[in-house]
């Protein structure tokens, strides 16, 4: 675990702050779950907590905060130039809301759906890997 992005998580209000953990673990849980991926860096980057495949070079940041212009939605944030989250608006185009082609929308109220999003943080994990094998 990675001091900053302890702090920074501490900062948001409880619902925000246990929903955001909860995917942090999901992201760390994936990941160790996986051939390949190896060890997630944890890091800050424009002051979110990004988990990055450094080790491995097998996937793209992911990265997870609050909705600034609604307090009661979180998001996970990918690359805007991959395919990922078109891949994932195809796979579940109901399950999740979607920002253009850069984020997967939640809310803080609603159950975590957690088995559509570690399919998504796995092909995340695994996109540059995956598209090395397929080009």
């Amino acid at each position: 675990m990675h001091a900053a992005v302890d702090t920074v998580l501490r900062a948001y209000p409880s619902p925000l702050r246990k929903k955001l953990a909860a995917v942090r673990r999901l992201i760390l849980d994936t990941a160790r779950k996986m051939e390949g991926v190896g060890a997630i860096e944890e890091t800050l980057k424009w002051d979110q907590p990004s988990f990055l495949t450094s080790q491995s070079g097998s996937g793209s940041t992911i990265r997870i905060d609050a909705l600034k212009s609604d307090p009661e939605r979180y998001a996970l944030y990918f690359h805007c130039r991959t395919n990922l989250v078109s891949t994932f608006r195809n796979a579940y185009p109901e399950i999740f809301r979607y920002e253009g082609n850069r984020a997967i929308i939640l809310r803080a109220d609603d159950a975590l759906p957690e088995e559509p999003l570690r399919h998504c943080i796995a092909l995340a994990l695994t996109y540059h890997r995956d598209k090395r094998r397929s080009g």
